[in-house]
């Protein structure tokens, strides 16, 4: 039955604990410490949580991601402290499955911003679409911030990483826009309202003709109305299929909205590279954080 996500975000204490957009998360989660952190309370509008990984490996791992539709901050060290101060990046919203081999030690302090939420952050404003499959070097986007990354990633204590983080961040002086806004509503209504499948049904809830829409998500988000509709819904399906390996997807793709499975498949495995039934069989064979 189609309706509200099992993903309402109602305020609470802390950052959204799913894994969606996580290839096989449980792989992931059994090999690197990763936490979620809300930033301070004045970039919460903007800003959805960081994100802190650490990994210390025997054997190298292939971490994959189906990108969420929002532009993400990421400051990386590859290798021990002493020998790698660390780079950082402006990665906008990627179209394709990202991934990423992790190998030997290294740590990444992330910005997740809400989709919408980072275009207050430049200076002068541009459309966030000139960023989308884009990764740029932090100077390129900011100005000089070569002691940027090293501020966030030296600290040992997690705490001062997060503070370092919300330093940056406030540094820039974001302003309130109401556009961008509007826009985070829309997206969120995207990704926690399942009944938001057509483009036309949003446009004309939010009072506005499908090409003022259209324009918006250009300029806010990075992507289409339709990208983030489909984005979404395929997250949740590649969730549940990591926690229920004997998923229905027939009912799935109802639940989701979808007039039939097939589309629910073909979706998704344009956007993950594998058809649901084959990444529910890897997911039920990849190792467990606890396992």
């Amino acid at each position: 039955m189609a309706g509200r996500s099992d993903d309402d975000e109602v305020p609470g204490p802390g950052p959204r604990r799913d894994t969606r957009g996580i290839v096989l998360a449980p792989g992931l989660l059994a090999r690197v410490r990763f936490r979620r952190r809300l930033p301070a309370e004045p970039l919460r509008r903007w800003v959805e949580h960081y994100w802190l990984i650490d990994w210390d490996l025997e054997e190298p791992y292939v971490s994959q991601v189906v990108p969420h539709p929002c532009v993400n901050v990421v400051f990386e060290r590859r290798g021990p402290a002493d020998l790698a101060p660390g780079t950082g990046l402006v990665a906008g919203v990627g179209t394709g499955v990202f991934s990423t081999k992790l190998e030997e030690v290294g740590r990444v302090c992330g910005v997740q911003f809400r989709p919408g939420g980072f275009r207050p952050f430049l200076t002068p404003p541009r459309p966030l679409s000139a960023l989308t499959g884009r990764q740029l070097p932090l100077e390129e986007v900011f100005g000089s911030t070569e002691d940027v990354p090293p501020r966030i990633l030296t600290p040992d204590r997690e705490d001062e990483r997060v503070t370092a983080l919300d330093t940056f961040l406030l540094s820039l002086s974001p302003a309130r826009d109401p556009a961008a806004e509007r826009a985070m509503a829309l997206a969120h209504r995207v990704r926690t309202d399942r009944s938001v499948l057509r483009v036309e049904r949003l446009a004309a809830d939010a009072g506005m003709s499908v090409r003022t829409l259209q324009r918006l998500f250009a300029t806010y988000v990075g992507v289409t109305p339709k990208w983030t509709i489909l984005r979404y819904r395929v997250h949740e399906a590649m969730e549940h299929a990591t926690t229920h390996p004997e998923t229905d997807w027939a009912r799935l793709a109802a639940d989701l909205g979808y007039s039939d499975q097939a589309h629910l498949v073909r979706d998704f495995t344009a956007a993950v590279g594998v058809t649901p039934s084959a990444y529910a069989r890897a997911a039920a064979q990849a190792p467990s954080a606890t396992g």
